[in-house]
């Protein structure tokens, strides 16, 4: 008799699904909270932790918005703490003439960065993680150069903005925003091609190199903007400003589900996903009173474990 392969069980293809990938992530939240509830003995929770757990994502989610769309794309963006630095040095040295200039300066400021990253990104072919590591090297040192005498203070008048308030709704506008182009207009169907395919999308009439230069000219507009949040927060800037920000933004964003490849399978509440789950466990973390070095041990093995159960692996390629 010949030897017939046993089929899958149907647990097996479950598993196996683009459905429990797409469940995975809130899975993995509701996992991270219950357990830091548990080893915490409820404290985390808290109204005074959950007010500093809020304080800690609104930035992160601001930026990790932009950083959504240039992942999409199939690219990546290792400039966000350089950009959040700078941006942040320019929004306090103009707060002490006007507080929509300010904003206004460090949105710019922002854009312009992300401009200097598209266009050498687009213009000489090069990847963008090649682009960006470069440029993040480049603007950390414009930073430090900044602060090298003394932090630069913001003034009293942008300090005194700071409040949940504002804050919230700021993020909450970021999103909805975010969501609509994303969801309902050709810009989210644009930068999903993009990354599915960019012979595809040049086919598909997607000026694929003028969506890669605006989404990262937006994105870094978005880092800019975030830098306004983080200057009200912490009233002056010094050179670790925005910090391996970077690292935490594409942790982030994996721990929510989306792909490293980009393309179709990109889901929005990755970022909001993402961003929560990153916070709830670094906090955690600290209030077990794990050292750094153990907490970066324990965010890597989590990061793998996500990254080896969401990752396409039919999809796989180099990033852009």
């Amino acid at each position: 008799m010949a030897h017939r392969d046993k089929e899958p069980s149907k647990l097996s293809l479950f598993l196996n699904s683009d459905l429990f990938k797409g469940l995975l992530p809130f899975i993995g939240l509701v996992v991270i909270l219950v357990v830091m509830y548990y080893l915490t003995n409820g404290r985390i929770f808290q109204p005074k932790r959950l007010r500093l757990l809020l304080s800690q994502v609104y930035y992160p989610m601001i930026v990790a918005t932009g950083v959504f769309f240039i992942m999409t794309l199939g690219s990546i963006d290792f400039t966000e703490g350089s950009t959040l630095g700078v941006a942040s040095i320019v929004i306090s040295m103009l707060s002490f003439y006007n507080i929509p200039l300010a904003i206004i300066g460090g949105i710019l400021t922002g854009a312009a960065i992300g401009a200097i990253n598209g266009f050498f990104h687009v213009k000489f072919k090069l990847q963008s993680f090649i682009v960006t590591i470069c440029t993040m090297y480049l603007f950390r040192g414009v930073c430090a150069y900044m602060t090298t005498e003394t932090a630069i203070p913001a003034s009293a008048a942008i300090k005194a903005l700071d409040s949940d308030a504002l804050k919230i709704s700021i993020t909450v506008a970021v999103l909805l925003v975010a969501f609509f182009l994303f969801k309902f207009t050709r810009i989210g169907n644009d930068v999903k091609a993009v990354g599915s395919g960019e012979t595809a999308a040049v086919f598909s009439g997607v000026k694929t190199d003028k969506v890669k230069f605006l989404t990262f000219v937006v994105a870094g507009a978005l880092t800019g903007l975030a830098a306004f949040v983080n200057v009200i927060k912490v009233g002056s800037i010094t050179a670790t400003a925005g910090n391996q920000l970077e690292t935490q933004i594409l942790i982030s964003l994996v721990l929510g589900g989306l792909p490293i490849t980009g393309g179709a399978k990109v889901r929005f509440s990755n970022i909001i996903v993402g961003t929560s789950m990153y916070t709830v466990l670094n906090n955690g973390l600290v209030m077990l009173g794990f050292e750094s070095a153990t907490q970066q041990l324990i965010k890597g093995i989590v990061f793998l474990i996500f990254v080896a159960l969401t990752i396409d692996r039919k999809a796989l390629k180099v990033i852009k």
